[in-house]
């Protein structure tokens, strides 16, 4: 599927190498002020240009087609259009009877009987990520009193403590060698009221984990203490309240207790696989030829599209923090 959420509904929608790319909001209250200068912050934070990111520039200007009359939103669904313009289809022409590892052309090929797209991997690639920066720039204006602090942990091996020093020749070692880079992302997210969030199925947990799990390339979640929590002592892992306001000692739990808020930071780290199209020669099935042979993808990729990710987290996990939010507001 291609739409998330319960009152403020995002709907994803394009492809690599198409027209363009966009999102579809509906739920967004009227009244709130928006304007197109208020996604180039986030959506530059997107962009290509850094070492180890694609050498594909586009504009990435949002063109706002409904929904905002004279500087607000007005109730009516925005829609948010991104021109591609900046396309080379012809390296993908043969994904489909000799797929990439790690990319979707096999599956989706056989998912939809050869007629996806797949050029730039079509409606699965990372360049539709643009819709979920946008959609969270306007959930980030619904918490206007919540904020969002995104910082990449590790590249590689290297730890952030180390990336002043060694990040950049390391990016241009591993693309030189024709390979690619993953890594792990923190967000904190502060002045979340408390009670969002419903328990099992509703939970904070399971909500932000559907939605940070659709963006390419996240392989793992945790929250607060994550998995190293689980070698602690309960007496250790416990948070003690030490104010009337719900405040905590420590936050193993990450700021979510039952499934709901409980006012403390809402702490999680994601895990982000290495870019999968690489330049290293890959021995791997060519069901034309109905045997194993040698492919060398070309074109422009990132050696670590994890450099790029941190701001589609953070607004990711604002659309669903939105949606949880004018749930909560609704009941009260």
């Amino acid at each position: 599927m291609n739409s998330f959420g319960t009152l403020f509904r995002v709907h994803i929608y394009g492809e690599s190498h198409g027209s363009g790319v966009g999102v579809l909001i509906d739920g967004i209250p009227a009244g709130i002020k928006l304007c197109i200068d208020d996604f180039i912050v986030d959506l530059s934070k997107r962009k290509s240009g850094k070492v180890g990111t694609t050498p594909r520039k586009e504009a990435d200007m949002p063109n706002l087609i409904s929904g905002v009359f004279n500087g607000f939103t007005t109730g009516a669904p925005i829609n948010i259009f991104f021109e591609n313009s900046n396309t080379d289809s012809k390296v993908y022409s043969d994904f489909k009877s000799h797929p990439r590892p790690g990319h979707a052309d096999f599956a989706a090929t056989q998912k939809y009987s050869g007629f996806n797209d797949i050029r730039g991997g079509g409606h699965f690639s990372g360049r539709l990520t643009l819709g979920l920066v946008a959609a969270g720039v306007v959930a980030k204006k619904i918490l206007s009193e919540s904020s969002f602090n995104t910082e990449i942990e590790t590249v590689g091996t290297l730890y952030k403590n180390e990336f002043e020093e060694k990040l950049e020749s390391y990016l241009i070692e591993t693309g030189s060698s024709g390979d690619s880079l993953g890594g792990t992302i923190s967000l904190t997210i502060k002045n979340l009221p408390i009670g969002l969030g419903e328990p099992f199925f509703g939970s904070v947990e399971s909500v932000l984990a559907s939605m940070i799990f659709s963006i390419p390339g996240v392989k793992g979640l945790e929250f607060g203490a994550g998995f190293k929590g689980c070698e602690l002592l309960g007496s250790q892992f416990n948070d003690n309240f030490i104010n009337s306001d719900g405040k905590t000692e420590s936050n193993n739990n990450g700021g979510i207790n039952g499934g709901i808020t409980n006012g403390n930071d809402l702490l999680l780290r994601i895990a982000v696989k290495p870019t999968s199209s690489i330049f290293k020669t890959q021995n791997t099935f060519n069901f034309k030829e109905s045997s194993v042979l040698p492919l060398k993808i070309n074109g422009r990729h990132d050696v670590a599209f994890l450099l790029r990710v941190p701001i589609v987290l953070e607004n990711a996990a604002a659309i669903a923090l939105a949606d949880l939010y004018l749930q909560h507001k609704k009941q009260f």
